[in-house]
This record gives structure tokens, C-alpha cells and sequence, in this order.
């Protein structure tokens, strides 16, 4: 899969610039909508050229490559789609415009409860099915999504778990909406509510933290990608992360050790264990 590196490494810079960029939303959406579409034909071409050469690597392919960037695409498509359709003006039609997507996207979850169940849980006893071209037309599951395909860059549930990744996106961006159309009011349960906290250590620190969590599929089962994390991060800890990529390849060009933090963090816990069991 080395051959794919450099093209998602690539699109993690450019769609980080592309969603902190502080232009009307509909624009942002263009511009994303326009890199994906590019970066996709690039990976389908790079298929064309040289097949996927077994089935572990076209299972990682189809089920964690290329929905990285469809869930991309189909988050930009929703939200220009929201830009286009909300109300004008009226903050309590908005209000309604808004929450009356949420049911949607409640819907679209519930719709396809056992997909995203499998999903969500890590499962992979049913990946050779779901996520190799072989049994597009044998698959226990019925994919409710039909956005183009090609038969040799698509199997039976790539673009569904695309949706699912990008309808999470979706639902944080539904939610700012709301927060911003009524300041001061809380759009989530009082007992998910969390006391402040800011992040003392060096930002550099957390990036690392973020990338090992990442890389670990800690996370929402896997199912979280690095922009989600980082935003989430960012919300939690109150703190501002400039460029999360530009600081990994940083972190990645340490001489020494690159997982500092890491290291000090459980030398840490394990001198406070040591130090209580000789209590």
C-alpha cells in the first residue's frame, strides 16, 4: 500500500487547509468537493495501472483508503446541499431546518443499523464479502447508497461506510450550526457536558497522543478519522492545533526517539504504580 502514501498524505494537508479556511461555507464546499473528485480519479488510476495484489490489500483499500476520502465527499456534497437549502432568514425556521436533517441522519443510521454495527465494533469476519470486488453481488447486507461507481474501484459496502463516516461528520456540522444560531444554548444532553480543561503540555505532545490514538483505532472502533480527532481534541482541551501533518512529519524526523510524550507518559504511570505498591 505504499504506492497510496503519498496521495493520502497529500490530501490530509490540502483538506486540513481547506476545512480551517475562514471562507463562506459554500465555497469550502466547492473546493473540497473538487479535491476529492480529483483525488479519487488519481487512486482509480493508480488501479488501472496496477491492480491491488491480494486480498488483504484490497479488504484494506476499499474499507480504509478509499472511504477516507468518498466520506470527503459526500460530507461536502451534504453540507453544500444544507448551504442551499436553509432558510434565509428566520432563526427559528433555521432551528427547524436544521433539526428536521438530524432526523434524517437518524434515519440513514437506523436504516442501516446492522452495517454500521459490524463496523463500529471492528468486526472483519465478513470483510472478504463486503470489501473485495468478488461479491459485489453476495453480500448479507443491503447498501441503501448509489452514488456513481465504477465496478473496479467500488465493492458492495465501501460507499455505504463512506456515508457512515461522513454522516458523523455530518451530524458535528449540523450541530455548530445549531450553536451558532443559539448561542448559550446547549445542543447536547446535560450529562455528556464536561468541566473546562485546557491542555497544558506542548501542542506538539498532544499531536502525538492524537496520531497514536489514530494509528491504534481507539477511537469510535476505527471508525474516527484524523481531522474528527483532532477537532474533538481541539473542543475538549480548549487549545488550538495550527497543523497537526507538518507537526507529525516533524515528530517523524526526530533523531532519538520519536514518541517522546509517549514513552514519558508511561514511564510515568509506571513510577506511580511502582511507588504505590511499595506502600
Amino acid at each position: 500500500m505504499k504506492r497510496f502514501l503519498g496521495v493520502m498524505e497529500s490530501f490530509e494537508q490540502k483538506i486540513t487547509v481547506i476545512l480551517d479556511s475562514p471562507e463562506q461555507q459554500i465555497r469550502v464546499t466547492n473546493k473540497g468537493i473538487d479535491l476529492c473528485n480529483r483525488v479519487l480519479t488519481e487512486l482509480k488510476d493508480l488501479i488501472e495501472k496496477e491492480d491491488l495484489e491480494s486480498v488483504e490489500e484490497e479488504i484494506h483499500f476499499f474499507k480504509e483508503v478509499k472511504p477516507s476520502i468518498m466520506s470527503y465527499l459526500i460530507y461536502f456534497t451534504e453540507v453544500r446541499s444544507c448551504e442551499i437549502r436553509k432558510p434565509k432568514a428566520g432563526v427559528n425556521f433555521q432551528v427547524r431546518f436544521f433539526e428536521k436533517e438530524i432526523k434524517k441522519v437518524n434515519k440513514f443510521f437506523y436504516r442501516n443499523i446492522d452495517f454500521s454495527h459490524y463496523m463500529e465494533l471492528g468486526h472483519n469476519y465478513l470483510d472478504h464479502q463486503l470489501f473485495t470486488r468478488n461479491y459485489q453481488n453476495n453480500f448479507p447486507f443491503t447498501p441503501l447508497v448509489n452514488y456513481y461507481q465504477f465496478p473496479e474501484f467500488s465493492t458492495s459496502h465501501d460507499m455505504l461506510w463512506s456515508k457512515i463516516k461522513a454522516m458523523h461528520r455530518f451530524l458535528h456540522y449540523i450541530r455548530k450550526c445549531l450553536g451558532e444560531l443559539r448561542p448559550g444554548r446547549s445542543f447536547i444532553s446535560p450529562e455528556r457536558k464536561h468541566p473546562v480543561l485546557f491542555w497544558t503540555s506542548s501542542k506538539t505532545a498532544l499531536t502525538e497522543l492524537i496520531y497514536a490514538l489514530y494509528s491504534d483505532g481507539a477511537l469510535n472502533h476505527g471508525a474516527a478519522d484524523l481531522n474528527t480527532i483532532t477537532t474533538s481534541f481541539e473542543d475538549f482541551f480548549n487549545v488550538k492545533l495550527d497543523n497537526v501533518y507538518k507537526t507529525y512529519s516533524e515528530i517523524k524526523a526526530r533523531k532519538g526517539s520519536k514518541t517522546k510524550f509517549l514513552e514519558e507518559l508511561m514511564l510515568n504511570l509506571q513510577q506511580k504504580m511502582s511507588k504505590e505498591d511499595s506502600l
